[in-house]
């Protein structure tokens, strides 16, 4: 990686807060928050000494914070541009890709950052992802009325795996297909499987409870037909034994109802 020169990071302080986030950016996704050192990162982004890069971060966690807002904050600006100008579903989602594009170490950091066994960690995380998280089940809201809320949670992951997944997985799937899937090419059939993946999922909405009952109606009729039938054979059983009684009763005046030991229905 090209090191800036001092004259360039002096004449723009901004621009070496950029570099350094690009670069922790890429540490922390490929090797993880403990694994990086402050060190490592101010040798990566050419600084003379760790005194420059606390210069722009407290501490480590801090550095490790502001990558993971950057990254969630742009794709939440975005979401809300295409929202704010009434954008279609398939413009939303080429805002997002291109994000991840620009970005490709922000997946592999988010889904790294729920490994993560810092329990610390771990709740700043959850706090920095939360606006993430609401944002995107509001969009799902809007785009999907045909699902039910409780199922907004469960189709917002699946899309997520849908979408982040590829840009999160690229080291293990080019080294089971053997060909770099941020190659242009792959980009442009990933986006088109992108758009109609999800289209089919907003769209294809599951069947509301009472579509489903309707659809039972036939084999419920079938079954209740069978139970009446049922209870009419038994109703019929019951006529039967209470004529056959009232046979007994008049052949034998035991009223029919002793436990066939008398002389009476032996004989009958």
């Amino acid at each position: 990686m090209a090191r800036p020169t001092d004259a360039a990071r002096n004449a723009d302080p901004r621009s070496t807060r950029n570099l350094i986030l690009d670069v922790a950016e890429r540490g922390f996704a490929e090797h993880g928050f403990a694994a990086v050192s402050m060190r490592k990162i101010a040798a990566d982004a050419g600084l003379k000494n760790q005194a420059s890069l606390y210069h722009h971060f407290k501490n480590k966690r801090a550095l490790y914070e502001a990558v993971l807002t950057r990254g969630v904050e742009l794709i939440i600006a975005r979401m809300a541009e295409s929202r704010s100008r009434n954008a279609s579903r398939d413009a939303v989602l080429d805002h997002v890709i291109d994000i991840l594009v620009e970005h490709p170490h922000l997946p592999r950091l988010i889904q790294r950052a729920g490994m993560d066994d810092n329990r610390n960690l771990a709740r700043s995380v959850g706090r920095l992802l939360a606006p993430l998280y609401e944002r995107g089940l509001a969009v799902l809201a809007d785009a999907s009325p045909g699902w039910p809320a409780a199922d907004l949670p469960h189709l917002g992951a699946g899309l997520y795996h849908i979408i982040f997944g590829y840009f999160a997985n690229a080291p293990l799937l080019q080294a089971v297909i053997r060909d770099d899937p941020r190659a242009p090419q792959a980009l442009a059939r990933q986006r088109k499987f992108i758009k109609t993946a999800v289209s089919a999922l907003v769209v294809a909405a599951p069947r509301s409870d009472k579509v489903r009952s309707l659809r039972r109606q036939p084999t419920e009729l079938a079954g209740s037909r069978a139970l009446s039938a049922t209870r009419q054979r038994r109703l019929s059983c019951r006529n039967r034994f209470r004529r056959g009684a009232r046979r007994r009763e008049a052949r034998t005046g035991c009223g029919g109802r002793c436990p066939r030991r008398c002389t009476g229905h032996r004989s009958w």
